[in-house]
């Protein structure tokens, strides 16, 4: 049997880097983590979703969307969210 790498695994199965279905795949894993970031940063602080919907200014609904990545979010709710938390957010645009 035959062993790849996750990289070998990843262009086999989802396709090459700079292909549609891999670009979705990795926009789709970030915004997962995103999500995974800011349901570890809450429950830190000992937030519930409700309580940091209120601080932010949106429903409870909207950070569970978040959370588990299953909605539409703007990046000024996501930065609303971070600063809510106090957490910071490094960005690294590549182009």
């Amino acid at each position: 049997m035959k062993t790849y790498t996750l990289d070998e695994a990843e262009d086999r199965l989802i396709g090459m880097k700079g292909t549609q279905d891999r670009d979705e795949y990795e926009f789709e894993l970030k915004l997962e983590l995103i999500g995974d970031m800011i349901r570890t940063a809450r429950k830190k602080r000992k937030l519930t979703q409700e309580q940091l919907g209120e601080l932010v200014g949106v429903k409870k609904a909207q950070i569970s969307r978040l959370e588990n990545n299953t909605g539409n979010v703007t990046f000024e709710t996501v930065m609303r969210i971070f600063n809510a938390l106090g957490a910071k957010l490094n960005l690294k645009l590549k182009m």
